[in-house]
């Protein structure tokens, strides 16, 4: 009696190691559930951006904590912040989320 597999095989990846890599750096910056919660803020924004100062109260956090979080998301290539006097206006890039369903689905 042939040796059966109990399932059919898996499929090629469709991701190339470098994007697995990027993708797997953008999932550790969205590993917690204040910066989860600033780019769900940021995705409902309007495109002139959200004010750090405005994002203080809806997470809860001190504003040098939410400066924090969204350093790492700027890191990551999830938002980017426009300086407007002393204050820094922060939007999603585009790009980001499309990577992001892209990583998922591809």
């Amino acid at each position: 009696m042939p040796n059966q597999p109990c399932c059919p095989p898996i499929a090629e990846p469709t991701l190339s190691a470098l994007d697995a890599e990027r993708a797997a750096g953008v999932f550790k910056a969205l590993g917690h559930p204040a910066r989860v919660t600033i780019v769900n803020l940021l995705a409902r924004a309007t495109a002139d951006g959200v004010c750090v100062c405005d994002l203080t109260e809806p997470t809860g956090l001190s504003q040098p904590t939410v400066s924090h979080h969204l350093r790492l998301l700027r890191e990551a290539g999830l938002i980017e912040g426009d300086r407007r006097g002393t204050w820094v206006y922060y939007h999603l890039v585009p790009q980001a989320l499309g990577d992001i369903r892209k990583a998922l689905t591809a």
